[in-house]
């Protein structure tokens, strides 16, 4: 019986959106209580978007804007965890599995510390990865750029892919 081969992948992701009146809060998957949302084509989760990018590039299929391009209304206003779960569904059928993923959410407000547990949560259930795997962190910019001005939210991800070789006769 042969032995599986895999091979590692690395992906990095970023996201950036504009806080503004009369949109929720999402990050992560997770609705943020907070006076102000992101202003995105989609629902603007600036953390599924980055994990999104990151799981693309250490797949190999492309990138968000490739896939579900803001010109396209069928994903206007759509909810992100949709998407990430169309593209669990892309990697998965190139015999990927998450290994790891690590975010940092870039936000001067609101304070984040008590909803990393269900973004961890939320994230490790969409991409079928074990919660150990997933790690959240959130930073501020001390005042610096628009991050730090408290007029957008951004988002950092790295991930690690492995991907099953195809057995050679």
């Amino acid at each position: 019986m042969d032995t599986p081969q895999y091979e590692y992948r690395t992906g990095i992701g970023t996201d950036i959106h504009k806080l503004v009146s009369g949109r929720p809060l999402l990050l992560g998957g997770v609705q943020v209580p907070f006076e102000l949302g992101l202003l995105g084509h989609s629902d603007g989760d600036v953390v599924l978007h980055a994990v999104i990018d990151a799981v693309l590039g250490a797949a190999g299929l492309g990138d968000i804007g490739m896939l579900f391009p803001d010109t396209d209304p069928q994903w206007k206003d759509i909810d992100s965890t949709d998407l990430v779960l169309l593209v669990r569904e892309q990697y998965q059928k190139a015999h990927c599995e998450v290994v790891n993923l690590d975010v940092i959410i870039h936000a001067q407000l609101p304070k984040l510390a008590s909803y990393k547990g269900q973004m961890k949560r939320r994230i490790s259930g969409l991409l079928e990865t074990d919660f150990a795997n997933v790690n959240i962190k959130a930073k501020t910019n001390e005042g610096l750029d628009a991050v730090g001005e408290g007029r957008a939210i951004a988002c950092t991800t790295t991930v690690l892919l492995r991907r099953r070789l195809k057995r050679r006769l």
